[in-house]
């Protein structure tokens, strides 16, 4: 008799046992281009800041595109971990695909996938990661200079910081850093 098959998760094991800080991408299913154009990238950039802020999420890097986004948060001072972050993703996925699939007349259509995070423990990496989502539209080949996208995290920081810690966040090296970002992102915005 053969010996029975181990079951395989569709899904990546979250690790939010403890707060912290974290870098989390998350995609749409297939990566489809749900969120192209400005209303719609309107939509969910303001869903994200808001559900952020409303579940005690403090962002401090974001970007966001038509099929997916990233961002760096610390967890909620007041809660021992970070399992907030699912709930607060399954509420922005949630109300964000019921609106556009009521826009596109697909009501049943999946259209967030599922997301990622990794905890962030060492200065550099947390750093550069900083550096990372600021500069994930250049990246992607949406603008030549980050600031100039505004549905990321770049141009605030910019405003919000003094020009050393601009110059220190954005002089760390991101082309050795492993992310998983092959997302082709739509050039509309």
């Amino acid at each position: 008799m053969p010996e029975p098959k181990t079951p395989w998760p569709h899904a990546p094991t979250h690790q939010l046992a403890t707060r912290g800080t974290f870098f989390v991408t998350s995609s749409t299913y297939g990566k489809a281009h749900h969120f192209r154009g400005t209303a719609r990238l309107r939509v969910l950039h303001r869903g994200l800041l808001t559900l952020a802020r409303d579940y005690g999420w403090q962002l401090e890097a974001w970007a966001v595109f038509s099929n997916h986004y990233h961002f760096i948060g610390h967890s909620p001072i007041n809660a021992p971990t970070a399992e907030s972050l699912g709930l607060m993703l399954k509420t922005l996925h949630v109300k964000t695909s019921g609106w556009v699939n009521q826009l596109d007349h697909t009501p049943a259509r999946q259209v967030w996938f599922n997301y990622r995070e990794t905890r962030l423990t060492y200065p550099r990496s947390y750093l550069a990661r900083l550096n990372y989502t600021h500069q994930n539209p250049v990246k992607h080949g949406l603008v030549p200079v980050a600031n100039q996208y505004p549905w990321c995290s770049a141009a605030w920081f910019e405003r919000t910081s003094t020009p050393a810690q601009v110059k220190t966040i954005y002089r760390f090296k991101i082309d050795k850093l492993q992310i998983h970002d092959d997302y082709e992102v739509a050039s509309e915005w």
